[in-house]
């Protein structure tokens, strides 16, 4: 079975990926889809307002409703997916899952709103090609 991670934060372009995603799940029954949504952390004055778990649950329903349209189009595709989060830093967040949970590739969207340097592919994606060791299709 081949892995792939599609990271999503709700934009144009990732819900692009995951389209395309999408496409390659229904022509080869060998592969299993895995949504990631990566919370930024939250700022230490809401730490110290709120409890662990009212955070962790507001971060959960943060990922869910940025998740929902990604869920939609493969729902309607019928393809099979799992739904993960994490908080941190999004590009290390996305490496650290690919080692984690050994993922063979990834497929995810660019924003390309980073700095002049970065304005091709984005930043976040700019870190991850150089973060993992597997194969990371961009979709534009």
């Amino acid at each position: 079975m081949r892995k792939i991670l599609i990271p999503c934060d709700g934009s144009d372009n990732a819900l692009r990926a995951v389209r395309y995603a999408a496409s390659l799940a229904k022509e080869r029954s060998d592969v299993q889809l895995e949504l990631l949504n990566v919370q930024d952390p939250l700022p230490q004055k809401v730490h110290d307002a709120l409890s662990e778990q009212e955070i962790a649950h507001w971060q959960a329903g943060e990922a869910d409703l940025i998740l929902q349209p990604a869920r939609q189009i493969l729902d309607a595709e019928e393809v099979q997916y799992q739904v993960r989060s994490r908080v941190g830093s999004p590009a290390n967040e996305i490496a650290r899952h690919v080692h984690e949970t050994q993922c063979d590739a990834i497929i995810m969207g660019t924003r390309g709103l980073g700095p002049i340097a970065n304005l091709v592919i984005g930043s976040v994606a700019t870190k991850v090609i150089h973060l993992v060791e597997v194969p990371v299709t961009l979709i534009k």
